[in-house]
């Protein structure tokens, strides 16, 4: 009869009374139906919480405001305190209520409210929607036992703004969860420094749990990123990956990586030493390790490709020295162009390699013989164009005068005199008198009677 006059005076006073009384006699029922007019209202809520509080009916007061979610009126401060009962007696159904009602809450409040009840979790997911990515960062690394899941703390992580957060993201991986290190690097890769993260793992002496980030950020080209994976790479004897290593980023101390593999034990990485002084066009030094390597092919590549041809023609004095003749001929083949042939035959004379420097002669006279052919058939069509052009000019030579020099001019012309006209010093010959020497002229008594 109470709750009847209540709905007649529809106070907010008597509504109020009346639950009181109902929750003195445990009338929870009607206490509730009291209830639902007076939590739609904002400034009633707390005193009728703190009054369920007080008594410790906190289920019935969870029931009354759960009841109360679905009335037109429904508040955010309905949906807010319930959220803090959650925290505080159900933290079982915090999380549930939290994904259906996170956007009708008072979120700072709520977030007080899961920090004093430790609720890790949830708090992450708080922070999450209401944008603090740092916080929820930093409470996944100090509460990880409880918030920390891989995937999450991934994209939680891109977001943050303080830069710093990034290293100690790597560190808290590296101290619990390093087998997921490359795959959290890779998220990270296009705003952390790489210099400053290949410094921080080599300090701990634990760069090959990196190594798949290493490979993925030599894109960059990063000076101190190249030097660790090839360091990795020496490490592992991986000869294959570092002499792609150093061809394909070249952003790195290139001498000091030769200095330290031309010492090393293995054949391979002393081939990598002379390449690496190849790029650097220290040709005699990268001689000297693939002589002292009887690496001669490496030693001949080495040749051809400085271009020189003082070291070309050392070389193939090497080759006679040590009396290796086979090689001394494959030299003469890969630096063809960087030998004088007359040092090519000085020595195939003297040391008796005429037939190992025979195919260069070969192969030489036939190119001379080809230059010859070329210039010929040049000079005889140049020759036919001049006497074209000649004759369409018909008697005009002769009309400049006898004594004029008739012919063409250029390559393959002949001096011709005009009809009639003396040779110049006529009864000597063309240089002055028949018994004096022409100037310069080759006589037989200075060339021993030839």
């Amino acid at each position: 009869s109470a709750v009847d006059c209540g709905r007649k005076a529809n106070s907010t006073q008597v509504w109020k009374d009346v639950n009181q009384a109902c929750i003195a006699e445990k009338e929870f029922r009607l206490a509730q139906i009291c209830g639902l007019h007076l939590i739609v209202h904002a400034e009633e809520l707390e005193s009728l919480i703190r009054l369920y509080e007080s008594n410790g009916y906190i289920d019935e007061l969870c029931s009354l405001i759960e009841n109360g979610l679905g009335l037109e009126r429904a508040h955010m401060g309905m949906f807010t305190e319930l959220a803090i009962l959650y925290c505080k007696y159900r933290p079982e159904q915090i999380m549930d209520h939290l994904k259906l009602y996170w956007s009708r809450i008072n979120i700072p409040k709520v977030i007080r409210a899961c920090e004093s009840a430790h609720l890790w979790p949830e708090l992450v997911f708080l922070y999450v929607h209401y944008d603090e990515f740092d916080n929820a960062a930093q409470t996944i690394i100090e509460h990880s036992v409880d918030a920390w899941e891989h995937a999450s703390f991934k994209d939680i992580i891109v977001k943050v703004s303080n830069v710093e957060l990034y290293y100690k993201a790597l560190r808290f991986y590296l101290k619990e969860q390093p087998l997921l290190l490359n795959d959290l690097l890779n998220v990270m890769m296009a705003r952390i420094d790489h210099t400053r993260v290949v410094s921080m793992f080599q300090k701990s002496d634990n760069i090959p749990l990196i190594k798949k980030y290493l490979v993925a950020a030599q894109s960059t080209n990063n000076k101190s990123v190249n030097e660790a994976y090839n360091e990795l790479l020496i490490e592992e004897e991986d000869f294959v990956g570092l002499r792609n290593s150093i061809d394909n980023h070249d952003n790195f101390d290139g001498i000091g990586l030769a200095q330290r593999l031309e010492k090393h034990d293995l054949l391979e990485f002393r081939r990598i030493a002379a390449h690496l002084y190849n790029q650097a066009k220290r040709w005699r030094q990268s001689l000297a390790l693939s002589k002292k390597d009887k690496l001669y092919k490496d030693a001949m590549t080495t040749a051809r490709v400085s271009g020189s041809t003082e070291i070309a023609e050392d070389l193939l004095r090497y080759f006679v020295e040590s009396g290796n003749p086979a090689c001394f001929s494959a030299c003469l083949f890969t630096c063809y162009d960087l030998v004088r042939s007359d040092v090519v035959m000085e020595l195939a004379w003297r040391h008796g390699l005429t037939n190992e420097a025979m195919p260069y002669f070969i192969n030489l006279v036939r190119e001379y013989q080809n230059k010859v052919d070329t210039l010929t058939s040049e000079v005889s069509d140049l020759k036919a164009k001049v006497e074209r052009s000649g004759g369409s000019n018909g008697a005009a030579p002769a009309a400049n005068g006898p004594n004029q020099l008739m012919g063409p001019a250029g390559l393959g012309g002949r001096l011709l005199l005009g009809p009639g006209a003396p040779a110049p010093n006529a009864g000597g010959n063309l240089f002055g008198n028949a018994g004096q020497s022409a100037p310069g002229s080759m006589s037989g008594s200075q060339f021993g009677g030839f």
